[in-house]
């Protein structure tokens, strides 16, 4: 291959890697990969003008603008950073730096968060428009979906210019993704991969009460305008915080590069620490004319420079394949490893997602294989050391027959996952549902866990969540670890039950995609279980925030001639499976329509029993104000600054008294 192909074959794979990264959010290679190939094209292309491109990626910063939102310029382009990885690297930066500029070079460092890059526009004060970073010269608007996020000021305070961009980094926090992805498994959804892709990701859903439910932050670091009333970038991070805005407290204001080294040698260790994904250390000049003096490359910055921390990798063996069946039948394969200390932590397991993914890394047991934590909430396998493989090992050959049952597996089109059909006589199946049921959630069963289940489970007594219901205390007493006592708890748990209101029943009752919200939905349109049974995938769609393929879902559960049975069975034993008389009598139509949001503290009724009253006359409750906000019910104490959005925004601040005078 000659300078010419090698220089396009590079220029479409990265663009490929590019596509995959900021279209799609599904990235194909790590970071220090596509950087190192970034790093030869450049070299390539530096040593041979001749063929030069305007349209080569070493000239863009991203790929395609995705279509669903609006396409807006930047008033001020958003360049990407040169990559160091090494302390070589900075020096030969400091290098150049101090040759272009004059007088004392100091630096500002600052953690460098992996998420979605935003630029946030405010006039006069005011949130104006959010744009994606897009390709560096245009992006998304997503403005409507940015609002949501609590953390992203709409108002600013203190003395801040009429008119200014700021850039930052919109992240999902461990614990808050870690919370998103227990309540997708347990919907019997695959979990999402990461927090960055999850971020960026929420930032293009179509529906901003989707966002608003995700537990988004924005940290905020750099300020772009005219005249601005800032010297240094330590001073713009000073004053963005002043304004309002969320600017992590961990940057440092360095006087050389031993000073900057110490911070980079800080976090490399103490950034496990941190409740956001972080992949390295921005490191710029902070004095501004500086930056000025310095200038822009085609594609960065001079003046600043990224320390990429290096991912938390190790290498083990893999022994052997094992695979997970969960409540909705989903397989999961599973990583066994050599035990191996990996982040601060001992690894001995990995997820290996699926089929295709095993197929796509070729991954066999025996193999040595790379295992990264950067960022992740769980370890994943990279790739395989090749040099270390067996030859006469064999591909992975993905289970075609439930591990649990024996029955064969089915893999339904357009998704990722194989599934174990049989599931009224898969165990892990049979256990997991009832699990669901008994939870806190849902039927909360007093004196009943999830290992006692199993116990019931594997010594036949229960089959169903019905059969709670006929479990007498002679029956539970000789099981391990149970006694008189605990058999008396678990019966009168298991009697108390019958009081759960219908909506946490149908929640307990483990519909695919039903979850808690969902629940409510249903039940507050339907009634009764029985109106929701013969209701059509038509009729289930016009319910509010019930899509195809929730609704695909219901009608299949009740299709079931054995979940027809089980229901039949729970309404025998005294299960609410309707809306009680009582709540029915205090539900009317009068809020139809309204959204509220509830502020302050009140005297007549708590905050919750007026949150209930909404609820019962047909209102909806919202968290934060909005323009779909029609009514602020305002108590005592009330935040200014939610006063002064309800009043910015037109949205009309009403009383407790004004509020049960709507509703007498």
């Amino acid at each position: 291959m000659n300078i010419e192909q090698q220089i396009k074959s590079l220029r479409n794979e990265l663009r490929e890697h590019n596509y995959n990264y900021y279209v799609l959010d599904t990235p194909t290679i790590s970071d220090f990969e596509f950087d190192q190939k970034l790093k030869q094209l450049q070299d390539l292309e530096k040593a041979h003008p001749e063929f030069y491109d305007a349209n080569s990626p070493t000239l863009r910063v991203g790929g395609e603008i995705t279509k669903n939102f609006e396409t807006i310029p930047h008033t001020y382009r958003m360049y990407s950073l040169d990559n160091s990885y090494s302390k070589e690297d900075l020096e030969d930066w400091e290098k150049r730096i101090e040759k272009m500029v004059d007088g004392k070079v100091e630096f500002t460092c600052e953690l460098k968060y992996d998420g979605a890059s935003i630029s946030l526009t405010y006039e006069n004060g005011k949130l104006k428009k959010a744009v994606t970073r897009g390709d560096g010269f245009q992006g998304d608007d997503v403005t409507a979906n940015v609002k949501t996020i609590r953390s992203i000021p709409l108002h600013l305070k203190g003395d801040f210019p009429s008119l200014f961009d700021i850039r930052g980094e919109i992240v999902l926090p461990f614990e808050g993704f870690a919370k998103m992805n227990t309540e997708r498994v347990e919907l019997g959804e695959e979990p999402y991969r990461n927090p960055r892709n999850t971020a960026s990701g929420s930032l293009k859903l179509q529906d901003s009460s989707e966002v608003a439910k995700r537990p988004l932050d924005c940290l905020l670091y750099s300020l772009k305008g005219e005249r601005l009333p800032i010297k240094t970038q330590f001073e713009s991070l000073e004053k963005a915080r002043q304004w309002g805005f969320k600017v992590p407290e961990a940057a440092r204001l360095a006087k050389n590069l031993d000073e900057v080294l110490e911070f980079v040698n800080y976090w490399d260790v103490h950034r496990h620490k941190l409740p956001y994904e972080t992949d390295g250390v921005v490191v710029k000049v902070n004095n501004l004319q500086q930056q000025e003096e310095l200038g822009y490359t085609a594609k960065s910055p001079r003046w600043a420079m990224a320390y990429k921390f290096k991912a938390e990798q190790v290498s083990t063996v893999l022994n052997q394949i094992t695979y997970q069946v969960g409540r909705t039948g989903a397989i999961t394969p599973v990583a066994n490893l050599v035990p191996v200390e990996l982040a601060g932590t001992i690894v001995k397991r990995a997820s290996l997602h699926n089929a295709d993914q095993i197929e796509k890394l070729d991954i066999r047991e025996g193999d040595t294989v790379f295992v990264e934590k950067g960022g992740e909430i769980i370890p994943k396998i990279i790739g395989v050391d090749f040099t270390q493989r067996d030859p006469s090992s064999n591909s992975t050959k993905y289970i075609t027959e439930c591990p649990e049952c024996g029955t064969p597996l089915v893999r339904n089109e357009g998704e990722a996952q194989h599934y174990c059909p049989n599931a009224e006589g898969c165990p892990p199946q049979i256990i997991g549902r009832i699990q669901h049921f008994i939870s806190r959630k849902a039927m909360d069963i007093e004196g009943l866990g999830g290992e006692t289940v199993a116990l019931l489970v594997n010594n036949g007594l229960i089959n169903n969540y019905a059969d709670l219901y006929l479990l007498k205390e002679e029956q539970i007493i000789p099981l391990e670890r149970m006694a008189q006592k605990s058999a008396e708890n678990m019966i009168k748990g298991i009697e108390a039950s019958k009081e759960i209101p219908f909506e946490r029943v149908l929640f307990g009752l483990g519909i695919r995609y039903v979850g808690e919200t969902v629940a409510k939905k249903l039940a507050k349109h339907y009634k009764t279980i029985d109106a929701l049974k013969h209701a059509s995938e038509e009729e289930l769609i016009t319910v509010d925030e019930i899509g195809e393929r929730i609704a695909q879902s219901v009608v299949s559960f009740f299709a079931s001639e054995e979940s027809s049975a089980i229901i039949e069975r729970l309404k025998n034993y005294g299960v609410q499976l309707e809306i009680s008389a009582e709540k029915l009598a205090n539900q009317t139509n009068t809020l139809n329509g309204n959204t509220f949001v509830v502020s302050g503290v009140f005297t007549k009724v708590s905050r919750d029993e007026l949150k209930k009253l909404i609820e019962d006359n047909g209102g909806k409750i919202s968290s934060s104000i909005s323009a779909k906000t029609n009514y602020v019910v305002a108590g005592d104490n009330m935040g200014p600054s939610k006063k002064t959005k309800a009043e910015s925004l037109g949205v009309a601040i009403i009383s407790e008294d004004d509020f049960l005078q709507m509703i007498s």
